[in-house]
């Protein structure tokens, strides 16, 4: 005779079976999925096997042909589990799990709800260890049924585990039963699989089912949402609409996903429609996953209108309004609302806590900042990577590079982003031996280094001429095979730019396979800087030509390229491109190229009024600009108006002194100019003297005026001194070859 055999887990120790079950447990041969030759059974072994592998039906046929005593036992044990099923079940149900354990340890005989139920309660609680420990050993019990439900249950326990073993051999048990044919298993099966990543196998079972519910819809759609086929999940949506299954809010909530993450605001509206006509839009669940749709759509103001249709907004709707409001630039209303939330009594979250500091950062209140963080150490949430990468980033864009460091330091768990975090903050404070010896860190005891760190490496190179250092990180993104990302490209052609290889940021440029707007800025910048503004304009004119739309970045590029050529009408032409054709408002940035061209050009009246009539408040250095043009071409009374507002925001500012009493002196005006120079005597504004560097064998040398501290000074000021007898000798030459060509 065969029998079956069934291993799948071990049993639990220290826990209070009864000594007859330990016994029984004991007795019983290990089991597998397969069947196995054992010994022959004994009489009443063989009845238990005849219960074990019984329908229903056939458990009652045998109920009614016992004695009556033992009926009437029966009948009394029924009662008797019934009512401790019930107790187990309310329970559970009232999340005392460890009361219910105690109960079902306690139970002198359990039937299959009473496992099913008690299993059902560690999923529930997230505890798959102890939920699939326990249905190995319901397993092994004689007499006990394997039906739909205690199957989809330990399924379930697979998804929350992970336990992709287990859940194959599931599988293979549901299909040798028959049991497959159950829409609960199936579910549960549909859903085991998409949770794990396995998709195929996922919708293979989906794709057999015979009936199919609310669940195995959703099961489907959500794992193709997760795994990245935003587009197929709603197609089956569309079928699972057009087939008349129910839905819930998870079903709606999940559709919306698919939408915002294809960025389908079509579909998206569609939904949003249904939701309104089944009545879903009061579920906070679904109206939070409708904003965030609209948020990745762009459609801010949408975002604003459902929350305010909200009556109870909870802490996911909060966050998602500030989150909006922070994407908007709209950082003041962030913070206002963060303390309307506040008011509310609805507690934030790490997430909210992240989306809060952003807006500090990005207004620079350091103020804000700190009182936030210190709320944050006093709630315990240090330890939240969100929290603390928006903390650093908050310290480095207040200029705070120490506190910056600190954050970092401070934490006890870094990712990816922490680092590369840190690695721009140095880099853009202008630390490059620090932003190299955290890459350096990074990779022995972090990450793998990613775009975002080697970007950020790259743009230090380039901001301090560090072209030796560049191609060595040019050389290992090659190695690693980082090359092709557009980040790294980008930053490439940047650095080689900015550090006068412009031929290699071109050879870079040209090998790009896949154009991309970011790489094409980065080109028609670097042309721009260094003069060559017909190859920006050109370069700029094949952006439309290609299919690529230029953003703010590519037009500040092309108006200093039409800045240096002195090319005002066809600097005005792009400036209201921006406006007219691609809705791009324009920046400060965008107005001080615009001044800039001007100036540069001689029309000084035009740059003024642009100063005076643009949309932002005017700071020094747009007032600085018209300044400097101001004494190129002798305008001495729009200089002493601009140096006056300059004044007005920066009094000791000592360029802006020094700038007005050139203009005086070049006009003969020696009395003001005298006093100007008295003004700042009197006032103790020194000019801070200029200074250069060059970097020699990794060691960066600066030389500041005056100065002779450097230790090999002597020698570089005789090498000078050389150098200059030799020009005054070449030019003494020259001029004499010249009198002799006159002669």
């Amino acid at each position: 005779m065969k029998v079956w055999r069934h291993s799948i887990l071990p049993l639990p120790r220290g826990r209070g079976y009864s000594s007859s079950s330990s016994h029984a447990l004991s007795l019983l041969p290990p089991f597998s999925l397969h069947p196995t030759p054992t010994t022959p059974f004994s009489s009443s072994s063989a009845h238990s096997t005849s219960i074990f592998t019984a329908t229903a039906t056939v458990c009652r046929e045998l109920i009614y042909q016992a004695i009556p005593e033992q009926l009437a036992s029966s009948a009394y044990s029924v009662h008797d589990m019934l009512q401790l099923n019930s107790e187990l079940k309310q329970l559970l149900k009232s999340g005392q799990l460890h009361q219910a354990r105690d109960l079902f340890d306690k139970m002198p005989h359990r039937d299959e709800i009473s496992w099913t139920t008690l299993i059902a309660g560690y999923v529930k609680a997230s505890d798959s260890y102890e939920a699939l420990t326990l249905f190995s050993n319901m397993w092994i019990q004689p007499g006990l049924l394997k039906d739909q439900f205690m199957i989809s249950v330990a399924v379930k326990a697979c998804a929350l585990g992970m336990n992709v073993c287990f859940g194959e051999l599931l599988h293979g048990f549901s299909v040798k039963s028959s049991l497959i044919n159950s829409v609960f298993v199936s579910s549960a099966l549909v859903d085991m699989y998409m949770k794990l990543g396995k998709v195929e196998q996922g919708r293979s079972v989906f794709e057999e089912m015979t009936t199919r519910n609310v669940v195995s819809w959703t099961s489907v759609i959500a794992g193709l949402v997760h795994a990245g086929h935003c587009m197929e999940g709603l197609l089956y949506f569309s079928e699972m609409w057009r087939s008349k299954v129910g839905y819930d809010s998870h079903t709606f909530a999940i559709a919306l996903k698919a939408s915002a993450d294809s960025s389908c605001l079509i579909h998206g509206k569609s939904l949003h429609a249904q939701t309104i006509k089944q009545g879903l839009d009061e579920s906070s669940f679904v109206v939070n996953t409708l904003a965030t749709m609209y948020n990745k759509c762009g459609k801010p103001d949408n975002v604003m209108r459902l929350f305010e249709k909200m009556r109870m907004p909870d802490v996911v709707s909060w966050t998602t309004l500030i989150t909006t409001y922070v994407q908007m630039g709209e950082e003041e209303y962030a913070v206002e609302a963060f303390k309307r939330m506040r008011k509310s009594n609805v507690s934030p979250n790490e997430y909210t806590f992240a989306a809060v500091i952003s807006a500090c950062a990005n207004l620079a209140i350091t103020k804000w900042g700190e009182q936030i963080h210190g709320h944050v150490l006093r709630l315990g949430l240090v330890d939240a990577l969100s929290v603390m990468n928006s903390i650093i980033t908050l310290y480095s864009k207040c200029g705070m590079l120490t506190s910056a460091s600190a954050a970092f330091h401070g934490m006890t768990r870094k990712d990816m982003i922490s680092w590369s975090t840190i690695i721009a903050v140095y880099s853009q404070g202008g630390y490059a031996k620090e932003a190299f010896d955290c890459l350096s860190w990074m990779r022995r005891e972090g990450p793998k280094p990613n775009e975002f760190a080697f970007a950020s490496l790259l743009s230090v190179c380039g901001s301090m001429a560090f072209l030796e250092q560049g191609k060595q990180v040019h050389a290992h993104v090659l190695h690693i095979g980082l090359d092709h990302e557009t980040m790294v490209h980008s930053a490439l052609i940047s650095m080689y730019s900015k550090c006068g290889s412009l031929q290699d940021a071109s050879k870079i440029f040209d090998g790009i396979k896949t154009n991309d707007i970011i790489s094409w800025t980065a080109m028609i910048s670097g042309y721009a800087e260094h003069g060559y503004s017909r190859e920006a304009i050109n370069l700029f004119e094949k952006i439309s030509i290609i299919g690529l739309k230029p953003d703010y970045v590519t037009f500040i590029g092309v108006l200093t390229a039409c800045s240096h050529a002195g090319l005002v009408d066809l600097g005005f032409h792009y400036f209201m491109l921006m406006t007219n054709e691609y809705q791009i408002s324009p920046s400060k940035d965008h107005y001080g190229c615009m001044i800039d061209l001007l100036c540069r050009a001689g029309r000084l009246s035009v740059a003024e009024h642009m100063i005076r009539s643009m949309p932002f408040h005017s700071d020094d250095v747009v007032w600085s600009t018209l300044l400097r043009a101001c004494r190129v071409h002798g305008d001495v009374d729009r200089g002493r108006r601009t140096a006056e507002q300059i004044l007005r925001l920066d009094p000791d500012s000592a360029g802006t002194h020094i700038t007005l009493a050139n203009i005086y002196s070049a006009k003969g005006r020696w009395k003001e100019a005298a006093h100007l120079r008295k003004v700042m005597k009197s006032k103790g504004i020194i000019k801070e003297p200029g200074w250069s560097w060059i970097n020699v064998n990794d060691q960066l040398n600066v030389f500041v005026s005056g100065d002779q501290s450097h230790p090999h000074g002597e020698h570089i000021i005789t090498i000078l001194e050389l150098l200059s007898t030799r020009r005054e000798d070449a030019r003494l030459e020259i001029g004499s070859l010249l009198e002799a060509i006159e002669d």
